[in-house]
């Protein structure tokens, strides 16, 4: 089950039934069933306090994933900071809901086994979100 929550803050404007079934079809071409997926949408504040009270990173973020898949079975809770979200959209010069979903879907692909902290795999991650964005578009 996939659910949305906010923690503090105004709940986005989302799609959610678009975004369940488009978060299926991405673990599903990883080879990955969905199970318990929890995103919980948040500040830049309670994100800086899970991040030292979890990981002890003294920094903001704009998504924490706490991993709880077994084998093939992905789940997690997924903590995503918007108005980090909104800061990096804003630089990168992407509108609001297409970060979001930027973010979204970055946090299902480490689940499915992408990383993006070594050498060239910040590339591969990249090519995975346009990939997966492209099929949200293309999802009418």
């Amino acid at each position: 089950m996939i659910s949305f929550q906010s923690d503090g803050i105004e709940m986005p404007t989302i799609d959610s039934p678009k975004l369940i079934r488009w978060i299926h079809a991405v673990a599903s071409h990883y080879g990955r069933r969905v199970g318990d997926i929890a995103y919980i949408f948040t500040d830049d504040s309670r994100m800086l306090e899970v991040n030292r009270q979890y990981l002890q990173h003294d920094y903001y973020t704009d998504i924490i994933t706490f991993d709880y898949s077994l084998g093939t079975t992905i789940g997690a809770d997924i903590f995503i900071s918007l108005d980090t979200v909104a800061s990096n959209a804003e630089l990168i010069g992407a509108s609001y809901t297409d970060e979001l979903n930027r973010v979204i879907i970055h946090g299902i692909l480490h689940l499915c086994g992408i990383n993006d902290k070594g050498p060239g795999e910040r590339v591969i991650m990249e090519a995975a979100e346009n990939q997966a964005l492209a099929n949200l578009v293309a999802m009418s």
